[in-house]
């Protein structure tokens, strides 16, 4: 019955209230009948029983003549609810209005107020035992005459059968208010329950959803603070495996257009050379040249992906070394040196002789600044010119990569760091597997530096490494 969260909480809300509210009941209740309608009553009873002596003081046979009580009272119990006796000053009862005290007449009544109202005092008495139908309020007035002697005694009660009434409507009245109060309650407790059921049962609907596959599927952030943590974090995790999903994909259809192009260049190779190409030298050199150039760029390739195995699974190990960069980057700058001749580029380097020592993998950082000259070249029309600089400032060293090429577009320089991304048809890093960029930021990153962009479409762009002159240990 109370499997659901819904059902808890409304029970957690109306149980407190089950269990407090009959005891504030009891509690109210006596507090009310002792403290507030006791006393009240008691103040009446008393300023009626001192009217009554009042009014009886002049009836002087009234109180000699237990017949004649009888007859006054039989008049008088009409108007006045309480109990009446009339005592003589000995004590002896006279008469009452109660007709079941009809055979206590003449008998000698032994009351501490008797006593006191003998000596000329009005006295009141409150009994708090209410649970048995017994006196509850008692008052004793002494009746004077016009000579201001005792003539007799006055006593009016109430009894718990006399105040029931009272009792019960008050006692009505505060399990009416108690008990609108707990419907309240757990009303509120329903609607709280539903504010909160309802989202968290929105967040399972969409996780489940999720599950089989609807990447659509959104969660509106309401409710309460941690209900809208809850839906943002679902949402900013959907947004994450939309993501990855898209990035696999297009990793599938890049792995097929990168391996198609040397796989096929291959075989077409191959099936020249079975088919006897191999006895023309000329062929041959060419054939097996064109070859090993797809045989690098299929190795390239491995390196990315293996790059990219190790971006998944965090594994980046750095093989940190003294590094003169003075003497290491002409070294690294040679061999793109030549492509950029190849292509008819302009090639300029300006690297100081006394550039400071740092602390660095010779071959990772070789292959983020390989990445970004590579792509220098490959996105520079012939005749255009490559530049790489270094230097050092306040920021630690830096190494520079500048061309004059196609450049990128405002809306794409965030993007090109990502995996997998290549810009639209004609604009830079259409080619390739997408990786050069996202490999050069993760390397430099690991070294504890960064790679600023500074790009304008149709005057080129320009690529920064900016590295620490002190060592920094890659987070785990």
């Amino acid at each position: 019955m109370f499997r659901s969260l819904r059902s808890r909480l409304v029970l957690s809300h109306a149980l407190p209230l089950l269990v407090i509210i009959p005891i504030i009941g009891v509690a109210l209740t006596n507090l009310i009948e002792t403290r507030v309608l006791i006393p009240s009553l008691s103040r009446a009873l008393m300023t009626n029983a001192v009217l009554l002596a009042n009014v009886t003081g002049d009836e002087t046979e009234l109180w000699v003549n237990p017949a004649y009580a009888e007859y006054y009272l039989t008049h008088l119990r009409h108007d006045i609810s309480a109990r009446v006796q009339f005592i003589n000053p000995g004590g002896q009862l006279l008469a009452s209005s109660d007709p079941t005290e009809a055979q206590l007449v003449g008998i000698t009544l032994d009351f501490a107020g008797v006593a006191e109202a003998r000596a000329g005092q009005v006295a009141s008495y409150t009994y708090f035992n209410i649970s048995s139908p017994s006196e509850v309020i008692d008052v004793f007035v002494p009746v004077l005459n016009k000579n201001q002697q005792l003539i007799g005694i006055l006593r009016m009660s109430y009894t718990y059968n006399t105040l029931y009434t009272e009792f019960t409507r008050s006692r009505y009245v505060i399990v009416g208010i108690l008990a609108g109060g707990l419907l309240v309650g757990i009303i509120l407790g329903w609607s709280l329950a539903l504010n909160l059921s309802r989202p968290i049962r929105q967040v399972t609907q969409a996780i489940n959803e999720l599950a089989h596959g609807n990447r659509q599927v959104q969660v509106e952030e309401r409710g309460p603070e941690e209900i809208q943590l809850l839906a943002q974090s679902f949402n900013s995790l959907n947004e994450r495996l939309s993501s990855l999903e898209k990035a696999r994909r297009q990793l599938l259809a890049n792995l097929v257009h990168e391996l198609g192009r040397p796989l096929g260049a291959l075989r077409s190779a191959i099936q020249a050379l079975a088919g006897g190409a191999g006895h023309d030298p000329q062929l041959l050199s060419d054939l097996t040249t064109g070859m090993d150039d797809e045989a690098a760029r299929l190795q390239n390739l491995l390196e990315d992906l293996a790059h990219l195995h190790d971006q998944v699974l965090g594994t980046l190990e750095l093989d940190y070394q003294p590094l003169a960069v003075s003497d290491w980057l002409p070294k690294v700058l040679r061999p793109w040196q030549a492509a950029a001749q190849d292509k008819h580029l302009v090639w300029q380097i300006d690297i100081p002789m006394d550039l400071p020592e740092i602390s660095a993998d010779p071959l990772r950082l070789a292959s983020a600044v390989g990445n970004l000259v590579s792509n220098a070249i490959k996105y520079t029309h012939t005749g255009g010119m490559v530049s790489v600089s270094a230097g050092a400032d306040e920021e630690g060293l830096w190494i520079r990569v500048k061309d004059n090429g196609s450049g990128i577009a405002d809306e794409e320089q965030q993007k090109v760091f990502e995996p997998f991304y290549r810009g639209n048809q004609g604009r830079r890093f259409k080619q390739g597997m997408g990786l050069g960029l996202s490999i050069a930021r993760d390397l430099v990153e690991a070294h504890g530096g960064r790679i600023s962009l500074d790009s304008e479409p149709g005057k080129g762009s320009q690529f920064t490494i900016y590295l620490p002159l002190v060592k920094v240990e890659p987070t785990a």
